[in-house]
């Protein structure tokens, strides 16, 4: 059976991460797999491999979106409600558990993420100052300079700038912007009360704006100013403001509102400076947008280093993670798809979990900062000959020994030595042809 925009199996090499490592296991190695409610998360994909299959630029895919290309139709025949057997039942048919991690390592980073909701204004008011902006229009991404077929929204990585004469130069960071550079041009779409929510939201990427009249306005990502995220809490933990085992967003917020001053400069270390859009076509009960354009699901969607990793993969994950608030964490053992991305997510095995929106997803969010095992779900089309032999890799312990060189002027010498010792070749007779 052929499908729109199909692309023949024999077409797909194997993955190529760099300084990663690959082990292949089955879906029976997978602790809670037979338990997990696979049914949850396969609506997501669906999802997902609609706009996989929708776009166009196909040709220059990477080897796991032309997998996927191949798996979605097959997903796609399947009902949206399919039940958690027909889910599981579709997985374990059409993909191989790889275990993946960094050179040298077991386990990946996990952290948490959600859609923030505060009160707010579209006008600027006495108890509403702090302004949450839309993209300037001379920001420009510098991942995209001298490319003309372009692809949609603001990439969420790499460096971002201007043209000053005819030339490209850094864009303003955080302290130049909130000092006054983009003031006066009418570039703000809502107005906040507090400037820790601002910078909160801007970590987040998205956010429900309650205005006075009571109505929900959503803000989600447009663009960045190009420059490295900073986590602040490492200042506070460095400084032993804060032990590094009570770090969470909670106690920074705490710092922040106690030490306005230094909470100012604190948040100021950081930086990166994110700019949103509003999203009209949402309803208010919805999830978050992702980077791929879709919802995102409560607790089954990812994001993840989109330099790497290819949206709509599924992950399989397992972890303690502190969902309680207590030191031991619960297992966090389920199926996952890869929907967004953030400038803080670098790396093979790092992910960051959607938690949902409101105050009680980000107290949950805040918490999380935990190691864990990342399996990602191959589609079978990919060569797994090839990708066995991209596993063959050198212990990172070991290192080869290297041959010994006699220096330059003792190499010479000893040659000079070994040519004096050679006997010389008699010299042919005249009747004998040289050799």
């Amino acid at each position: 059976m052929l499908f729109p925009n199909s692309i023949s199996a024999a077409s797909i090499t194997s993955l190529d991460f760099p300084d990663a490592q690959y082990d292949f296991v089955s879906f029976a190695d997978l602790d809670g797999w037979s338990a997990d409610k696979q049914a949850q998360v396969f609506a997501g994909f669906r999802k997902s491999c609609e706009v996989i299959l929708k776009r166009k630029d196909a040709l220059d895919a990477r080897p796991m979106e032309k997998a996927l290309r191949e798996v979605c139709p097959r997903g796609l025949a399947l009902p949206e409600n399919a039940d958690d057997a027909a889910a599981r039942k579709f997985f374990e048919e059409n993909f191989r558990p790889v275990r993946v991690s960094k050179l040298g390592e077991t386990t990946g980073l996990l952290t948490g993420y959600y859609e923030p909701e505060v009160e707010g204004s579209l006008e600027l008011t006495k108890g509403f100052t702090v302004p949450l902006y839309r993209r300037p229009p001379e920001l420009i991404s510098k991942a995209r300079l001298g490319k003309r077929v372009l692809r949609a929204g603001f990439p969420s990585t790499g460096g971002a700038g201007y043209r000053v004469k005819g030339k490209f130069v850094e864009y303003h960071d955080r302290a130049a912007i909130e000092d006054g550079a983009l003031a006066g041009r009418g570039l703000e779409i809502v107005w906040l009360r507090d400037a820790a929510d601002a910078f909160f939201i801007q970590i987040q990427g998205s956010a429900r704006i309650r205005l006075p009249d009571g109505k929900l306005v959503r803000v989600n990502y447009a663009a960045h100013n190009g420059h490295t995220f900073t986590p602040i809490g490492r200042n506070l933990i460095a400084t032993g403001i804060v032990p590094r085992d009570e770090i969470s967003m909670e106690t920074i917020r705490m710092f922040i509102a106690e030490m306005p001053e230094e909470g100012r400069e604190l948040m100021r270390q950081n930086k990166a400076f994110t700019f949103f859009r509003i999203v009209d076509n949402l309803p208010p009960d919805s999830e978050a947008v992702g980077a791929q354009g879709i919802s995102l699901v409560k607790e089954r969607s990812i994001a993840v280093d989109n330099k790497l990793h290819v949206y709509g993969t599924p992950f399989w994950i397992e972890a303690k993670l502190q969902l309680q608030n207590t030191k031991e964490g619960q297992p966090f053992n389920r199926l996952m798809i890869a929907q967004d991305t953030g400038s803080a997510i670098v790396g093979i095995a790092r992910a960051d979990i959607y938690f949902g929106g409101g105050a009680d997803a980000g107290t949950i969010a805040g918490r999380i900062r935990n190691p864990g095992a990342f399996f990602m779900l191959v589609p079978n089309e990919i060569d797994p000959v090839r990708l066995a032999a991209a596993a063959s890799i050198p212990n990172p312990d070991y290192r080869p020994e290297f041959e010994k060189k006699e220096p330059p002027k003792a190499e010479a010498q000893k040659k000079d030595a070994l040519k004096k010792e050679e006997p010389k070749a008699a010299a042919p007779k005249k009747d004998e042809p040289k050799k």
